[in-house]
């Protein structure tokens, strides 16, 4: 039977199965209460009228590599995390997807404030290219409480970018205990590839199709302590450090490297290290602080408040530049280079509030600030148009993002003669959001007019990474103020609804309103259905508008200066560019909720319609646009791309979930868990503009391999299941993950990479040495699967064997070591 079918038939066969389930928890244990998706105070997981995935603090810590993004990538099958590389920032900050969207539609909460989102926008042939999405990874395992995942859209509750769901990472408010935690582990690997043919007659052309590494080396150190704060309050600390190594996943090059001598190889080329690329995690050291506070006041006052702060500073490869080729300098690099680009990342938030009573009604009034930094260093390269002089390592600049919010809310309960008090939620919000750009030191970017050995000009800037200019330069701001009102109740014994309304006003594109119906019916105490119908938004971020970076390339010898514009630059509105709208969203859902003793079963449906989603363009330098900016007086100009609305799709699913605890008197305690997820997006609209459709030929502004990895580039169904055992002083986890094919397409169908379906295995032993201390001995992808591997044709470099669009990434199996000490 098809994935898809079977996913349905599982959730038709809920739908018959409610005389077999039973409401109450298992003894001795307290149902989850949820607070993201509801503002009643008293909401279980498997009460709520969307669904709602709760992850642990322990499910964290137990998933090998403690991070939060790769945590809820194994823990939720609509959750992806690919892990590009060669690309860019987003090597360091690497965005996630749920339910097959871009990264920055799903919202990001702390405590239920909004989160700040990175500087980076994401512009590469990535998964989630020109988005710029929360970084998850600011924040250390140690500070988290739970996560709660809100499956459902929730614009009209929580404003711009929820369109696909709500991530709320709950913090921890202990006045007691703690742990320290240190993780050793690294991959033990063996990965096999396409060979790609070398020149002929090459004595070093081989067939060399596989390597074993071991590499990757991670050493995480954590800490987090529950303290007193006076009387009455607590004062909770996290701090990490993080020191990982990077892994090579690169091919076999058989590229001639060196010139010829005398019309033969050069000798050197039988000792060249052909595996010359850094393909795989980059090199990182993270530090990071977290602290949670609350105080409670005389009169009912409560104050509460948290910052953080974190620097990562990351380096990866670049592809390899060889001895012979125009963009190397033999004086500096007689056996080529490989260039490496190091982000330097600074993240910081802070949030003050209190909660209060006036009356019958509940308060909260609170502030925060976040932002994110982003620097580039440029190391082990040169910039080919100074020659023999230029520099080595170059500062390109960098971006800034900030968010400043502020939040005010009330809940009252009103009796008004339904089967439950009328739970009323209303609230407004004041953002200021903030994004400047600063250019590199001048080599970074110039063209210092030395020639090629051949007459011809030579690009500018430093090689892999040209620096930001000082016309690229920007610094702005907008503001955004929004009012909601959400109503909650029992109209009866057996029928929960719920409504909500919200009203946005953004200083740069304008207004927006988005309302929410959603309802529960409880057909037994065993069996219930659910739903949902909702429009939603999602604001265009200010990194999309505002983002710009040059290049200078010369063709047949004429220096053009290729360009990523804002929508408001001249040359972007002369070939068809506007001020960026919101993305707008209807979502309808309908599941099922079915109980049995301590089992549990949910199905949820869903259809997701985006219109004018913000895509960035494709890169538009063909002659006859160079020709028409030039008509224009747009001398020098040769094209670029540019963020533009347009594009139209569908995107509709089912996530089907199934959990049992299971206690026995002489095996211990398992925890069984089987989920999985089934997800299809069409693209029904590309965007086209009057001045692109005048050219002949007309170029097309979002192509065949944007449009395919909308629609193929994430898996259309993954499963898991999972087991959690508990016995004495032992315990262990053991997953399966199930990840559908995947495409990579290309510029024709002939080019298209397919992956097909793989299987991940992880696996944890856990022991109590004393009370206190635990060790734990683990693999994460046991059995060293990995995507299936460019064709030969499809790599021509050899340097990069696996596709970026790969779901689970392309590093191997992680053996690791832990021990945990209870303060």
């Amino acid at each position: 039977m098809a994935p898809k079918k079977q996913v349905l038939a599982i959730a038709v066969a809920s739908l018959f199965t409610n005389a077999a389930w039973a409401q109450e928890a298992p003894a001795g244990e307290t149902a989850t209460v949820v607070v993201t998706g509801t503002r009643v105070s008293n909401r279980t997981v498997l009460d709520t009228t969307a669904p709602v995935d709760v992850i642990s603090a322990d499910t964290i810590k137990n998933s090998g590599v403690p991070e939060i993004t790769q945590a809820l990538s194994v823990a939720l099958p609509s959750l992806n995390f690919p892990r590009p590389g060669l690309a860019d920032g987003t090597d360091t900050i690497r965005p996630a997807t749920l339910r097959g969207l871009a990264p920055d539609q799903t919202l990001v909460l702390v405590n239920s404030k909004r989160r700040h989102s990175s500087s980076l926008v994401n512009l590469n042939g990535t998964i989630g290219r020109g988005s710029a999405a929360v970084d998850m990874n600011t924040i250390p395992s140690g500070i988290v409480k739970s996560i709660e995942v809100l499956r459902d859209g929730a614009s009209a509750q929580y404003g711009s970018d929820a369109i696909a769901g709500v991530i709320n990472v709950r913090l921890r408010s202990d006045r007691t205990g703690g742990e320290a935690t240190v993780s050793y582990g690294r991959r033990d690997t063996e990965y096999s590839f396409n060979p790609v043919p070398g020149p002929a007659g090459a004595t070093w052309n081989t067939a060399v199709d596989s390597r074993k590494r071991t590499d990757g080396n991670t050493l995480t150190l954590s800490l987090w302590k529950g303290m007193e704060l006076g009387a009455d309050g607590f004062l909770t600390l996290a701090l990490e450090r993080k020191r990982q190594d990077h892994t090579e996943r690169g091919g076999w090059d058989t590229r001639q490297q060196y010139p010829l001598v005398n019309g033969a190889f050069d000798p050197r080329e039988a000792t060249f290290n052909r595996f010359d690329a850094w393909y795989g995690e980059p090199e990182m050291t993270q530090n990071t602080f977290f602290a949670n506070a609350g105080y409670n006041l005389a009169g009912g006052v409560k104050l509460y408040g948290w910052t953080s702060y974190q620097d990562r500073d990351a380096r990866s490869g670049g592809f390899f530049r060889r001895p012979l080729q125009d963009q190397n300098v033999l004086a500096i690099y007689p056996d080529g280079f490989l260039p490496i680009i190091a982000p330097s990342v600074s993240d910081f938030s802070g949030a003050f509030g209190a909660t209060w009573t006036a009356g019958d009604w509940d308060l909260d009034a609170s502030v925060s600030y976040g932002e994110n930094r982003m620097d580039y260093s440029i190391q082990n390269t040169l910039n080919r148009s100074l020659g023999a002089a230029s520099k080595t390592v170059f500062d390109a600049g960098g971006f800034m993002y900030d968010q400043l919010t502020f939040n005010l809310s009330g809940v009252k309960q009103y009796e008004v003669g339904l089967a439950s008090p009328l739970n009323v939620a209303v609230g407004a919000e004041a953002r200021r959001e903030g994004y400047s750009l600063h250019a590199g030191e001048p080599d970074s970017w110039r063209n210092g007019g030395v020639l090629l050995p051949s007459g011809a000009p030579t690009a500018s800037g430093a090689q892999v990474f040209p620096g930001f200019r000082p016309s690229d330069e920007s610094d702005t701001s907008r503001k955004a103020y929004s009012v909601y009102a959400d109503l909650e109740a029992n109209l009866s014994q057996n029928f929960l609804g719920s409504v909500a309304v919200r009203g946005e006003h953004y200083s740069d594109f304008g207004n927006n309103w988005s309302g929410k119906l959603a309802g529960r019916y409880n057909f037994t105490p065993n069996f219930a259905l659910r739903g949902s119908v909702q429009n939603g938004f999602r604001a265009p971020s200010p990194q999309q508008q505002n983002f710009t970076s040059t290049a200078t390339n010369f063709i047949n010898g004429v220096p053009f200066d290729i360009t990523t514009f804002k929508p408001s630059d001249p040359a972007a509105i002369a070939l068809g560019a506007k001020p960026l709208d919101a993305e707008k969203s209807t979502n309808f859902s309908l599941g099922a909720v079915a109980k049995a003793g301590k089992a549990s079963f949910t199905v949820d449906g869903f259809q997701i319609k985006i219109r004018d989603r913000i895509v960035l363009s494709e890169n538009l330098t063909q002659a006859n646009v160079r020709n028409y900016l030039s008509s224009l007086g747009f001398i020098g100009v040769g094209g670029g791309r540019f963020f533009i609305n347009g594009v139209n799709t569908t995107t509709r699913g089912v996530d089907a979930v199934a959990s049992y605890p299971w206690n026995t008197p002489t095996l211990g305690r398992f925890d069984f868990t089987l989920a999985g997820n089934y997800t299809k997006t069409e693209v029904t609209k590309v965007p086209v503009t009057a001045q692109l459709a005048a050219l002949n030929p007309a170029p097309p502004l979002f192509d065949r391999i944007n449009v395919l990895t909308f629609e193929h580039g994430t898996p259309k169904t993954k499963f898991t299941a999972s087991l959690n055992h508990t016995l004495g002083a032992w315990s262990g986890t053991l997953r399966a993950t199930r990840y559908g094919k995947v495409l990579q397409p290309g510029t024709t169908a002939a080019n298209d990479h397919w992956m097909t379906p793989k299987t991940l295995v992880d696996i944890e032993g856990r022991y109590k040495i004393t009370q206190r201390l635990t060790a734990a001995l683990g693999a994460e992808n046991l059995f060293d699967q990995y995507p299936d591997p460019f064709p030969a044709a499809l790599n021509s470099t050899g340097n990069a064997p696996f596709s970026n669009y790969s779901p689970f990434g392309r590093s191997g199996r992680f053996v690791y070591a832990r021990l945990n000490y209870a303060l």
